[in-house]
């Protein structure tokens, strides 16, 4: 018996991310500019296009990422499964763009960790037994329970950027919505096909 890499680009998005925590302890920290986005960006800085994307792989601590990938852990094999690795990447690499985009335009505060990519995934695993014609109860009671609560907490001043957390969750939701002739997704017994994944995103 011989460990199956089952999940890889949610087991290479987590082993880049524990490779990036150690290199940064490791360096007293000097890595966290490369990691995460800054109040005000500079366009003619070219680091800040790397950074519009790396920032989900920096954390503050070790706890801050133990924290997201237990989750991503646990639902993203069950995800790269059903939408397949290419769409994960796409998935990934477009909510980590939105959410240090946005959050750029409309706060002066910076971005660090995956959390967007936690609330994406929790929204979007929701949609796992997505009918034609009816929204999942499933669905609603994730948006009420988690981007309820984000809601509520970003009226505190605690130091975390809920509207990343927000963010993610609208993307998951798009990503889940977006979903094209789901026929193909499922058999004539409503399980999920063994068919090479539908690209969600195709037109």
């Amino acid at each position: 018996m011989k460990l199956d890499y089952n999940a890889p680009v949610v087991l290479t998005f987590t082993l880049i991310s524990a490779a990036v925590m150690v290199a940064a302890n490791s360096t007293g920290g000097a890595l966290a500019y490369w990691f995460s986005t800054q109040p005000g960006l500079s366009w003619s800085d070219l680091s800040t296009y790397f950074r519009l994307f790396s920032h989900v792989f920096g954390h503050a601590n070790w706890d801050h990422l133990f924290g997201n990938f237990t989750i991503i852990l646990l639902v993203g094999p069950l995800l790269e499964e059903k939408y397949g690795s290419q769409n994960m990447v796409i998935m990934i690499t477009m909510t980590a763009l939105i959410t240090s985009l946005l959050n750029n335009f409309f706060f002066s505060t910076g971005l660090m960790g995956a959390s967007g990519i936690v609330f994406m995934m929790i929204l979007l695993s929701s949609f796992a037994n997505l009918k034609q014609g009816r929204i999942p109860l499933t669905f609603v009671i994730i948006v009420v329970l988690f981007l309820g609560k984000e809601i509520y907490n970003s009226l505190q001043m605690d130091n975390v950027s809920q509207f990343a957390h927000i963010l993610g969750g609208i993307c998951g939701s798009i990503f889940g919505f977006s979903q094209k002739d789901l026929a193909a997704l499922r058999g004539t017994s409503g399980a999920v096909s063994s068919a090479t994944p539908k690209d969600p995103f195709a037109l």
